[in-house]
């Protein structure tokens, strides 16, 4: 788990020597400590951050409205309790809150266990997981009300709730805009229309102001909206579990890649229509249960194929 790579101004950022501690009873991550950060929600505004390298990987943040995908969720709570998020708030185990590797700061998100069909909205504010296999870290309390904080580990979707993420994002630059205008020289800057020629009329001042960006007609939920939200409950379907260690446009390319992790299982392609294109798929298995996944997936990566994932279908 990161905390605070990205911090605000006035943050002094302590990497607690980059290793690897146990984040909850369901996985880890590299840790980080920051002081001096932002003591309230949205403390911070709105981050996306550069991109940054863990444990030799390098992540990309982005805002990716699009971005829908199945794993495994972990979850961390008391080690961290009361310690600074990436973001520069203060993390509370008890609040609606999530960790992930490259959406904003803040984003709201739909996680749903695939495993018991519980289905919640979650707040990211954190960076982390920085397991290989594993998508979002829950707080503790997004654990509890997802029904996987015995088992540590869950198989979920995480769903961005895109109308609301861009709602919040423009709160917060909103925010951010007016502390700066606030701050900045009171300097009156006007244009002026001239009269006609020979006309003894004096120029007519006129002031030019740029239309604001409209605003999002949905409203993105608070820290307290969430803590008393209902729990959803949809219909559970059977799953199973994959490594996908890649995904291309051509299919030829998939078909050399498959070929090379033949010796690792049985690998297949499948070929699926997302909004960007045609990708076909080279996954290995489906995989027995988490522990057969979690070594598989290692032998993939350390074999020279650092993207590939568990995913569930």
């Amino acid at each position: 788990m990161m905390r605070g790579m990205f911090p605000p101004v006035r943050v002094l950022l302590l990497v607690a020597g980059c290793v690897l501690v146990n984040a909850c009873s369901g996985g880890s991550g590299s840790h980080y400590t920051v002081k001096d950060g932002a003591s309230t929600q949205e403390g911070a505004g709105y981050k996306i951050g550069k991109p940054y390298q863990i444990g030799g990987v390098w992540y990309y943040p982005q805002e990716d409205f699009n971005y829908d995908e199945t794993g495994i969720a972990s979850w961390y709570g008391p080690d961290f309790h009361g310690k600074y998020t990436a973001n520069g708030e203060v993390f509370d185990q008890n609040e609606v809150s999530a960790a992930h590797r490259t959406l904003p700061m803040p984003s709201i998100v739909r996680v749903t266990n695939l495993d018991n069909g519980r289905s919640l909205v979650v707040r990211v504010n954190d960076r982390g997981p920085f397991a290989h296999n594993r998508i979002i870290d829950l707080s503790r309390r997004s654990a509890q009300l997802l029904g996987m904080e015995a088992q540590g580990t869950a198989r979920v979707r995480v769903e961005i709730m895109a109308e609301e993420s861009k709602a919040l994002a423009f709160r917060l630059k909103s925010k951010t805009e007016e502390a700066q205008v606030a701050a900045a020289p009171r300097e009156v800057i006007q244009a002026e229309t001239l009269p006609p020629p020979g006309s003894q009329e004096a120029p007519k001042p006129i002031v030019a102001q740029a239309p604001p960006p409209p605003r999002p007609q949905v409203t993105a939920p608070d820290p307290a909206q969430l803590a008393v939200q209902p729990v959803k409950v949809v219909p559970v379907k059977a799953t199973q579990m994959f490594i996908q260690a890649g995904a291309f446009a051509r299919y030829d390319n998939a078909n050399r890649l498959s070929a090379a992790l033949s010796g690792m299982g049985k690998a297949s392609i499948t070929q699926v229509v997302t909004k960007a294109g045609t990708l076909f798929r080279v996954r290995l298995g489906p995989v027995s249960d988490l522990d057969a996944a979690d070594a598989l997936l290692e032998k993939v990566i350390s074999s020279g194929y650092p993207d590939a994932k568990i995913v569930v279908d």
